[in-house]
């Protein structure tokens, strides 16, 4: 039987962002055709009802941090939106090797694709004017040096995460997107974490792809695997759906997951220029840290738990009961976040901390005190006047009394 550690290892070493090829038969990811794949990925933006939320942004003015496996910043639909930070990876594998930064540029092309020729073909991310910061953590599995990676300690690994994500708040960071998993948690990441929301970064992580508790070995437990980052406090946690908006049979079902998005046959362009189409929690995760981008951009100061409030309550196709552990609160609905997001910015919620926002296992915080309109003012002003008169009267009275008294 495995040892806690190595599997710790084995959970991170897979990117638990893709499926395997026993979760999807068809593969984690397999090429498609390029001619055309502007029209492949329209079901992906259309369940995600981009298009009202480009009519007020894209993205401008944001920085997204992929902490991934790299991210190579010269293919057509990147070029010029990739900013190159550290490889904390400790291995020293090319990034011109063919196996460099696979995983970690089909997310960000599913972030801030651009397009090319003019944005006529290609893959259009859902924050197309938002900018990369590409901070590798991980090595892909088939990187010349993973052996090596694969067998650090688990300390070192999770230091790197914790370094990648200091990295990516000092540097500007608005959004984190981490396609990423480990099986075990760490007091050092969540310390990164804390001082990332503290500083207003929106974190969001794959919810992984273990499927649901049939496939565990207790009968006891109800939900599948933990996965970190995606199941410590203030991280919005996203499963994955087809293109019918059936929840994936890979996406794990916990109570970690807050939303879902399109994550079966997703088209994005890969490190080679190539396109492909890949399935897994990974590029959820990638469409939910767009949105969040969008939202971002148009409200830069609102509160990370605010915009999850955003995200959370306009999403669509809520399930029974307005939740469930596959699914979260339903799937993304870009244009209705968006709106969301600008009534919230009109709130002043108070400054807090997330431990006091959040729970363990990702119980949105309470929506802030509406703000209040005209007619409220008018009456609560009103009721100001009435209660200084109040006041006065009383006041005018004890005086008579004390002057009767003497």
């Amino acid at each position: 039987m495995l040892n806690r550690r190595w599997r710790a290892r084995l959970a991170l070493a897979a990117v638990a962002g893709l499926v395997t090829m026993a979760a999807l038969p068809a593969g984690p990811a397999r090429a498609a055709a390029a001619d055309g794949i502007s029209d492949k990925q329209q079901w992906v933006l259309s369940m995600l009802d981009i298009n009202p939320a480009w009519a007020v942004t894209r993205g401008a003015g944001v920085t997204v941090a992929v902490i991934d496996s790299g991210v190579n910043p010269d293919v057509s639909d990147l070029t010029g939106s990739v900013i190159t930070g550290p490889d904390y990876t400790g291995v020293s594998t090319s990034p011109d090797n063919r196996n460099w930064g696979v995983h970690g540029t089909w997310m960000a092309s599913l972030i801030a694709g651009h397009g090319h020729d003019g944005g006529i073909d290609g893959v259009t991310g859902i924050a197309p004017q938002a900018r990369i910061l590409s901070i590798r953590v991980i090595p892909d599995r088939a990187d010349p040096h993973y052996a090596k990676y694969e067998r650090e300690q688990e300390t070192v690994i999770q230091q790197s995460l914790a370094d990648g994500i200091r990295y990516a708040v000092a540097h500007g960071a608005q959004v984190i997107s981490m396609s990423i998993g480990y099986s075990a948690p760490s007091g050092t990441v969540r310390a990164e974490l804390q001082q990332a929301y503290d500083k207003g970064v929106v974190v969001i992580a794959s919810a992984g792809n273990s499927g649901g508790p049939s496939g565990k070995n207790s009968a006891q437990d109800d939900d599948a695997p933990e996965s970190f980052p995606a199941d410590y406090p203030g991280v919005i946690s996203v499963g994955a759906v087809n293109s019918s908006g059936v929840v994936a049979g890979f996406s794990s079902d916990n109570l970690s997951v807050k939303v879902a998005a399109p994550g079966v046959n997703v088209p994005a362009q890969g490190r080679d220029g190539e396109y492909w189409l890949v399935s897994g929690t990974s590029p959820a995760c990638a469409l939910v840290a767009g949105v969040a981008a969008l939202i971002k951009s148009k409200y830069p100061h609102l509160a990370p738990d605010l915009v999850a409030t955003a995200l959370t309550s306009t999403a669509t196709g809520r399930p029974a009961g307005g939740y469930n552990s596959q699914v979260g609160f339903g799937i993304v609905d870009a244009g209705a976040a968006l709106a969301r997001a600008g009534r919230l910015a009109g709130a002043r919620p108070a400054v807090a901390s997330v431990k006091d926002t959040v729970k363990y296992h990702g119980a949105v915080a309470p929506a802030p005190v509406r703000p209040r309109g005209s007619g409220q003012l008018v009456l609560f002003g009103l009721l100001a006047l009435t209660s200084l008169a109040l006041s006065a009267a009383a006041a005018t009275q004890l005086i008579l009394l004390r002057r009767g008294a003497g």
